[in-house]
């Protein structure tokens, strides 16, 4: 064995995949197949370990591949542009490799989030050697590397990759969790910080002037989220307001509520 992998090193060897690059850098280096990660000194671990703290991305989501944390988490090394839909975290469109994982997650209905490693230098050339893994996109489950684009798609050959992975909760479910995410809830255009339309503005005024506590959920970040409340609540429009889960309505009851004295008694929950 030891004489063949030297051999297979001397010779030269025409590469038709990602995965046979990497098996071949793998034996080369005389790593073992199953990851293991390397003993650092103090100091360097200290600078990997800051670096993985800023991988560690809120969701949406624990999957994540680099290219991610609410399931899964996605490290890749394909460029960013513009924006996209919820299942490819917002601002991430990608192509090669990396567009074939997303694809891969997305089909499975995996919940994940993504870190595009060109963002930081640090972290892409430090995960490689924190992972002892020389390529992107890698995924990761829960914090612990499964592999690149060749091992997720054996995975998935074997049906083993929907035991790994965490499935993305059904929109229904989703939604209900949001809207008893705070006893009272807001979906707007915008945050509480900057409201991005008339409506939401003038929503947040009435609100602030109550003294109630209160969270937001911007709508314009989150496409499925826009469309599916509206179905969710039988609502058209936003902003939407919810307290305990149930829905108040929108700008104008809530208006009407204030100017009769009851927004204050509901946002309390006493009725």
């Amino acid at each position: 064995m030891a004489a063949g992998a030297v051999e297979v090193a001397a010779a030269v060897v025409e590469v038709g995949s990602a995965g046979q690059f990497e098996e071949l850098l793998r034996l080369r280096a005389n790593a073992p197949p199953i990851l293991r990660r390397p003993t650092y000194g103090v100091p360097q671990r200290r600078r990997l370990e800051r670096s993985r703290t800023r991988l560690d991305l809120p969701f949406v989501p624990p999957c994540s591949p680099f290219l991610g944390t609410m399931g899964s988490t996605v490290w890749s090394d394909e460029r960013r542009h513009g924006r996209a839909s919820q299942r490819t975290p917002p601002g991430f469109i990608c192509e090669g490799f990396s567009k074939q994982m997303v694809e891969i997650l997305n089909k499975h209905n995996i919940q994940f989030s993504s870190f595009d490693v060109f963002s930081d230098e640090e972290v892409r050339q430090g995960l490689k050697t924190y992972s002892n893994w020389p390529t992107y996109p890698q995924l990761y489950v829960s914090g612990e590397l499964i592999g690149g684009l060749d091992i997720i798609k054996e995975l998935e050959a074997s049906k083993e990759l929907d035991t790994i992975c965490p499935k993305a909760p059904k929109l229904e479910e989703r939604l209900k969790v949001l809207t008893n995410k705070a006893s009272v809830m807001l979906f707007m255009k915008g945050n509480k910080q900057e409201a991005k339309c008339g409506f939401s503005r003038q929503i947040l005024e009435i609100l602030n002037s109550t003294g109630v506590e209160y969270e937001t959920f911007d709508i314009l970040e989150d496409e499925e989220v826009r469309q599916g409340l509206k179905t969710y609540s039988n609502w058209p429009t936003y902003p939407q307001l919810y307290v305990k889960g149930e829905l108040v309505g929108g700008l104008d009851i809530v208006k009407e509520l204030k100017e009769n004295g009851e927004l204050l008694p509901i946002l309390k929950g006493e009725n």
